[in-house]
């Protein structure tokens, strides 16, 4: 089968240098390592013992989003053209920026205290060396000089370094540097080819050279194989990673821990990825889910050997809050470890805010932050796709002779993508007497429309946005929310106040808001694909000048 690398920019090649510093130990690591033989290359597919190097990039602890650009650190000097996939970090990836190929402009860095090995032709690292250069402050100063950051800062315990193992090799003739999980997503775009031919390096030593001892950042700890080619899935998910911290504490274990969290009366998507064997169409396997005592069979679900396939089923929650246990079984030579889906249904619709009244008083009310909400505006997967090559061998003599198709099924690898697009506009009430375009006094009501949209190469296997949530200042974007209502497809307003005298879609302010912005946040959730739910965390604001009680007029009675 015929593969090509993929589209190709050019940019300008930079070449910098570390400055060094005095060195003494900080920091945890959470790094451990694998892998195998390197096996034999090809002149136009290898890869050489030394050329290696780490991709570092700081994260904020407590919500797990990315707050410097990546840093790649080697000791080698990279071809000027080499083809690489820019400075994207593995939470970017799986949180669903996709891969786009360059030629030249790559940048790193060489550090003056020489890095350790990072992969091992034999498979197995020094991973006491990797902690310990990874935790010395000689290290870390310069890490934090380069990216940009205090110190004192990035050690004080709000940040976490990610460290992801880099491969810089020969691929088709092309020099080629990839992190593990750029190598996985490449393969999956070139249908495994880069796996024929460098498997040893990029579906083994290069993933194995770092993985997990305990679950952080919200990945696992890795518990499989530390030997046997892993899959394109469990790089992507689980493997090629280390976290160094600066504190001693670890992110707590959830026991019985929900799976997914759902609304009630949505239609939502619920996926497990299966592996083990060949699925082809002689040896197919096929996924059940048993949801609330109602059997949903995904059959065919193929995948080549060593890889894997999601596998989903589409459904509508209850209508009732509850807990629920999902199982899925699996037929053939397949296997998931998910054969228990634990889920929970919630009722958003049970916490309206209080009627506002004319004598409220918040005389300690201070202005909070708006909450950080998970914004995923695209997704994507793909679908395996066997097909039969051909292979007629003859079988005796010129007379007596015959055919025989001693052939194999490949698979093309089918990528599919989402991408949610979305707005959100608040304005005053119409019955508000001395509103002046986005300019109102506290006490009236506000107005909003929310809109949403997904569009999918594969509109089948995704929903469209089903809920929003809007949180208010005045209660410190918690404590009480609006569930907005969907009034057309793909429009959300709130739902009718009780208490306006025209039963209008409004929220009132508070009569004490201080002057100044008035910003309402909502959530907007609920689109899911097989590979997750697709959300948007919205603001918009007015301006709060002055109070109603200043439109009232008190005069005596005429006699």
């Amino acid at each position: 089968m015929k593969r090509i690398l993929g589209s190709i920019l050019s940019f300008l090649f930079l070449i910098c240098l570390f400055c060094p510093t005095i060195a003494y130990a900080v920091g945890e690591g959470n790094i451990d390592t694998g892998g195998g033989g390197m096996g034999s290359g090809t002149s136009s597919n290898y890869w050489n013992p030394g050329d290696d190097g780490v991709r570092v990039t700081v994260v904020r602890a407590s919500d797990h989003a990315v707050v410097t650009t990546p840093l790649d650190l080697t000791d080698i000097t990279p071809s000027s053209n080499i083809y690489h996939f820019g400075k994207i970090s593995k939470l970017q990836y799986n949180n669903g920026t996709s891969l786009q190929a360059y030629q030249g402009g790559y940048m790193y860095r060489n550090p003056v205290q020489a890095l350790p090995q990072i992969i091992s032709s034999s498979g197995w690292s020094d991973i006491d060396r990797i902690k310990s250069y990874f935790t010395d402050e000689q290290v870390i100063r310069s890490i934090a000089e380069l990216v940009g950051m205090d110190y004192n800062v990035l050690i004080n315990g709000d940040y976490k370094l990610l460290i992801e193992p880099l491969a810089y090799f020969t691929f088709q003739g092309a020099k080629i540097v990839t992190t593990a999980t750029e190598a996985a997503l490449y393969d999956q775009q070139v249908n495994g080819l880069l796996r024929g031919w460098m498997q040893s390096l990029t579906h083994k030593n290069l993933p194995f050279a770092m993985f997990l001892e305990t679950s952080d950042l919200g990945y696992p700890a890795w518990s499989g194989s530390r030997t046997t080619a892993a899959s394109n899935a469990d790089i992507i998910s689980s493997l090629g990673l280390g976290i160094v911290r600066f504190n001693e504490e670890t992110e707590p274990v959830e026991v019985g821990t929900i799976d997914y969290e759902y609304r009630v009366n949505t239609e939502v998507i619920t996926a497990v990825t299966v592996s083990g064997g060949q699925s082809d169409p002689d040896n197919p396997v096929s996924v059940k889910f048993n949801i609330k005592g109602t059997t949903y069979t995904v059959s065919n679900v193929y995948y080549p050997s060593g890889d894997s396939q999601l596998a989903w089923v589409k459904w509508t929650t209850p209508s009732t809050e509850q807990d629920m246990v999902i199982t899925v079984t699996v037929t053939g030579s397949g296997r998931t470890s998910n054969s228990t889906i634990n889920v929970r249904i919630v009722d958003l619709d049970q916490n309206e805010p209080p009627n506002p009244v004319a004598d409220d008083r918040n005389n300690s009310f201070s202005y909070s932050s708006v909450p950080s909400r998970a914004d995923q505006s695209s997704a994507s997967w793909g679908v395996w796709s066997p097909w039969w090559y051909e292979n007629w061998v003859w079988y005796g003599d010129d007379e007596d002779g015959y055919w025989v198709d001693e052939g194999w099924w490949e698979f093309d690898y089918n990528s599919y993508t989402a991408k949610l697009t979305s707005s959100m506009s608040i304005v005053c009430d119409s019955k508000n007497p001395t509103a002046s375009g986005n300019t109102m006094k506290s006490g009236y009501g506000i107005n909003q429309s929310v809109t949403g949209k997904v569009t999918s190469t594969l509109s089948t296997a995704v929903t469209q946005p089903q809920t929003a949530v809007s949180y208010f200042p005045e209660f410190g974007y918690e404590t009480y929310w609006r569930l907005l209502e969907q009034t057309s497809s793909g429009k959300f307003e709130f739902q009718k106040n009780p208490y306006s005298t025209y039963k209008n879609r409004t929220h009132f302010t508070p009569i004490w808001m201080p002057d100044g912005a008035y910003t309402i946040n909502t959530w907007l959730i609920d689109a899911w694909t097989p590979s997750g739910m697709l959300s948007a965390n919205l603001t918009d604001s007015l301006t709060i000048s002055g109070n109603l009680w200043q439109d009232w007029h008190i005069a005596p009675l005429k006699p």
